[in-house]
């Protein structure tokens, strides 16, 4: 069990980010079948054409055998975010710029416990330049299975950030820490993780970073070299396979307009006009206009979050949604 212990300063510290490329790896560890899929079958389905045009690639290959249901990752791979809102490109620019020397020390603590791996997936993890290799990798990964459904997935991501990044600065680390994940608790100023062997951990003022992920279930990375990072399932992953609502043939509809009774009941939680476009398959303008009606009829509202805008009912939306 890890232990983290909370000192007075750590609840103003701590902050929310998104890693895309933690997604990227646990994706690949499920369609690779390293680990169980679990609640995600039906993404995983999905994505199996996709998954079989890049599986022959060696860089992949490797990437898939370093994947581990328990037990250390290499860290350089799947690098927590050091501040919210990083780009994909912003951490595969970290991963190459990873020392070969760090590099060798992470793969064969990865490796360890491990079957031995064959020669092609030996040639990548052995090789002067693997840094580069695995991050080129990682992003063919990337372009092939997470891109497409980028927009939804981000939107998913910040939809639970803001749920609980609002909780934690409204009722404080008991409340923000309820529902979790059942392998986490709060006890008398130490977050309890049900997390590889036992260990303590103090954050020392420098606060615990939040990052929700939709392909994996609870991690932590609590290496010197990282911010403290607590990895979490995210709330509402279901959204990833859901297609378009059916059109509503009662008095919502009729009252405001298919698209638009499907915006207010999308909008039960914040979201992106990029994410609403891509679950609606509508063009982002097109999505936009029908938004700025509802902003102007006071039936939604609109605020900020990091670099996206996001979009949520008011109280008179959530009336005529049926949500009162």
């Amino acid at each position: 069990m890890y232990r983290i212990e909370v000192g007075p300063g750590d609840l103003a510290a701590s902050r929310f980010g998104i890693a895309p490329l933690i997604e990227v790896q646990s994706a690949l560890g499920l369609l690779a079948g390293r680990v169980p899929i679990g609640l995600m079958g039906p993404w995983v389905e999905r994505a199996r054409p996709a998954y079989r045009r890049v599986a022959g690639d060696p860089a992949i290959r490797a990437l898939a055998f370093l994947r581990r249901q328990h037990g250390y990752m290499a860290d350089f791979v799947v690098p927590p975010p050091a501040r919210p809102n990083l780009t994909i490109a912003e951490q595969l620019a970290t991963v190459r710029a990873t020392p070969l020397g760090q590099a060798r020390r992470e793969i064969a603590r990865n490796l360890a416990g491990l079957p031995e791996p064959d020669a092609v997936v030996r040639d990548v993890l052995e090789a002067p330049d693997v840094a580069e290799r695995l991050a080129t990798g990682l992003e063919t990964a990337w372009l092939a299975l997470l891109e497409p459904d980028w927009p939804v997935l981000r939107s998913i991501l910040e939809r639970d950030i803001v749920h609980r990044a609002g909780r934690l600065a409204a009722y404080g680390w008991a409340e923000a820490l309820d529902g979790l994940s059942r392998q986490v608790r709060w006890r008398d100023g130490v977050i309890e993780a049900d997390i590889r062997a036992d260990a303590t951990f103090r954050l020392g003022g420098g606060g615990l970073m939040f990052v929700p992920v939709v392909f994996s279930e609870l991690g932590a990375a609590l290496e010197q070299d990282w911010p403290y990072t607590l990895m979490y399932r995210a709330r509402g992953v279901a959204a990833l396979w859901e297609t378009r609502p059916p059109h509503d043939s009662g008095a919502l509809a009729k009252l405001v307009g298919h698209t638009r009774a499907d915006l207010l009941r999308l909008l039960a939680e914040p979201a992106s006009t990029t994410s609403l476009s891509a679950r609606l398959r509508m063009s982002v303008g097109g999505v936009g206009d029908h938004l700025a009606v509802l902003r102007a009829s006071g039936l939604v509202t609109r605020e900020r979050s990091g670099r996206s805008v996001l979009y949520r009912r008011t109280a008179v939306g959530d009336v005529l949604a049926g949500d009162a």
